[in-house]
């Protein structure tokens, strides 16, 4: 069973989503048959390449709020955050284009590092501050992982994934997803949203039970042959 998360590195609910998507899988009885897959959605794709900014008074005047409203909420998704296990610091956020840290996650994919990437970017990002916007920001993140850095620089450069990002987006955006965390279990079901873990675990068993029917023999049917195991003789 295949699982496909679209989100953003600099997502504040998509980290917590991942948590909460892990808590399902734990308790998820086919836990080693579900790959999980991460896909590319840019929170602000018109956000300048190379350059960053203060999130707070961005987020203010993005939805018209004060600054000080604005904070309030960031301490709300704090505390959300806190309950799945994360220490996130929002009020001194820096935003910028995630482009590159999207390409590099599809590199990354290539050597069977993605998911290992995934965690370390939104982990440095919300937990640490560091920023993850930059070719000399997330080299270090993909040495980390143990990806060459010749290729990550040369990869970066000549932008041999951008393709794949752009087409993440536009699958998302064939599925209905407006925003992010968008959870797609086999291309059938979907959540939207940092769902609670019961939902996504309802997901998965809904979509495992689907897949896996259970066929029940008609009333009357006689057992199965005693001979079936080969144990007697033709």
């Amino acid at each position: 069973m295949r699982v496909e998360v679209w989100s953003d590195v600099v997502c504040p609910w998509c980290y917590i989503g991942k948590r909460r998507l892990e808590t399902a899988l734990a308790e998820f009885p086919h836990r080693d048959q579900v790959e999980v897959v991460w896909r590319s959605f840019q929170l602000d794709p018109s956000a300048p390449e190379g350059e960053t900014h203060p999130t707070l008074p961005a987020l203010a005047r993005k939805y018209g709020t004060s600054e000080e409203q604005m904070r309030q909420n960031m301490a709300h998704v704090e505390q959300v955050a806190a309950d799945e296990g994360l220490e996130y610091h929002l009020v001194d956020g820096v935003s910028g284009n995630t482009l590159l840290a999207h390409e590099l996650l599809h590199l990354a994919a290539e050597h069977g590092k993605r998911n290992e990437l995934k965690e370390l970017l939104l982990h440095a990002y919300f937990e640490e501050g560091r920023p993850v916007f930059d070719v000399e920001s997330l080299v270090p993140f993909a040495v980390q992982v143990g990806l060459d850095e010749a290729e990550v620089r040369a990869a970066l450069a000549d932008r041999r994934y951008l393709a794949a990002v752009r087409q993440d987006g536009a699958t998302a955006q064939a599925l209905g997803a407006t925003g992010v965390p968008f959870f797609v279990v086999d291309r059938k079901y979907g959540a939207a949203g940092a769902q609670p873990a019961e939902l996504l675990l309802q997901v998965l068993e809904r979509a495992w039970a689907d897949a896996n029917p259970v066929t029940v023999p008609p009333a009357g049917s006689p057992p199965a042959h005693a001979c079936d195991d080969g144990s007697c003789a033709v």
